[in-house]
């Protein structure tokens, strides 16, 4: 079986890392094909041994594909996704376009990856946001024990979430500040990052809360299927180039343990616990960067919460990857492993009966 796969947005940081996801993990291609706006065609980027060159997408660049990862901002993907769908392409949208639709799958795979048994309609399934993706790896196995109730998080969220050039403006403000320069104004942020942090992460709502803190209520809720989980989230972004940390409390409607805590999430494939202070080990967001897995620490009692029914922990993973290509690329490989996608050869033979 090959398969053809379009990378929308492939000049961007999610983009390049799906297309390496792509080589490292052998996925049965068949085709790769990069695309992006126009001012970004012409660049080439290496893909098993030879260079692909990145193409602006057009209707036509959807003729043929099976799945197409989308990664290029929700107005580009509203635009374009029921072009791929209607083309007979899978989506994979790795924006916020279409993830609060109710017709449209929200997936983390080591959640609820059953959602996708019988595929939808639109041919479109939302990849979560990078620090809800996260967090609820962390949270199913606890919520499916114990109930979940109740979540206060609070965010430390790298610049690469918000895409290369932010990356780009944290490196010249923190080596202008370092020489003793002065820093241009700043572009992608309302504020220097450099040496500061922001409790801003996109645009505010009417409510006081930003969009991110939204997201994170409603992504948690449908993920999990928990209508009725109460959430409240502060997101802040920190001059960290790669990797989100999160301080989690979550409340359930049954007592539990650090202990407990720790032995669920250590059995979910894909979360790692490392939490052992008296040794100084817990995740850090350097240690995270370029790995696939989720790490969760300091996992205690709140003493806060007379009745145990609450601990706080604090979770870490590469935002690029399991919050974002990593993730995407999982829910291909599941499609393809389950016969949900058709293929070329597939098609091949179709055309010669």
């Amino acid at each position: 079986m090959s398969y053809t796969v379009a990378i929308l947005g492939a000049s961007g940081a999610v983009g390049q890392e799906a297309r390496n996801l792509l080589e490292m993990r052998e996925f049965p291609l068949g085709e790769l094909r990069l695309l992006a706006s126009e001012r970004s065609a012409g660049k080439t980027y290496p893909f098993r041994g030879r260079l692909l060159e990145v193409e602006a997408v057009k209707p036509s660049s959807f003729d043929g594909v099976d799945i197409a990862i989308f990664s290029a901002g929700a107005d580009v993907s509203r635009k374009w996704a029921p072009v791929a769908a209607k083309k007979g392409a899978i989506v994979i949208d790795n924006t916020s376009a279409f993830r609060m639709d109710a017709d449209v799958p929200l997936v983390v795979p080591e959640c609820n990856i059953d959602t996708l048994e019988t595929l939808p309609e639109r041919r479109i399934v939302a990849n979560p946001n990078c620090s809800t993706i996260q967090m609820v790896q962390a949270l199913k196995p606890l919520h499916e024990k114990f109930g979940l109730k109740r979540l206060v998080i609070s965010t430390y969220q790298s610049v690469s979430g918000s895409g290369t050039p932010a990356m780009d403006e944290l490196s010249d403000q923190s080596d202008a500040l370092l020489h003793g320069g002065e820093i241009d104004p700043p572009e992608q942020y309302p504020h220097q990052i450099a040496f500061n942090v922001l409790p801003h992460i996109d645009v505010f709502q009417p409510n006081g809360y930003t969009k991110e803190e939204m997201k994170m209520a409603n992504e948690t809720r449908k993920i999990l299927g928990a209508p009725d989980i109460a959430v409240t989230a502060t997101c802040v972004r920190v001059p960290v180039f790669r990797g989100h940390s999160e301080s989690i409390n979550a409340e359930f409607g049954k007592k539990i343990t650090p202990e407990q805590a720790r032995a669920a999430m250590a059995a979910v494939p894909g979360v790692v616990v490392v939490d052992d202070p008296a040794k100084n080990q817990y995740p850090l967001a350097i240690y995270c960067e370029g790995r696939y897995e989720t790490y969760v620490g300091r996992v205690r009692q709140d003493i806060s919460n007379p009745k145990g029914t609450s601990i706080d922990m604090w979770v870490v993973s590469d935002n690029l990857l399991k919050g974002a290509a990593l993730n995407a690329i999982q829910i291909a490989e599941w499609l393809v492993e389950n016969r949900k996608v058709g293929s070329k050869k597939t098609a091949a033979k179709k055309s010669a009966k």
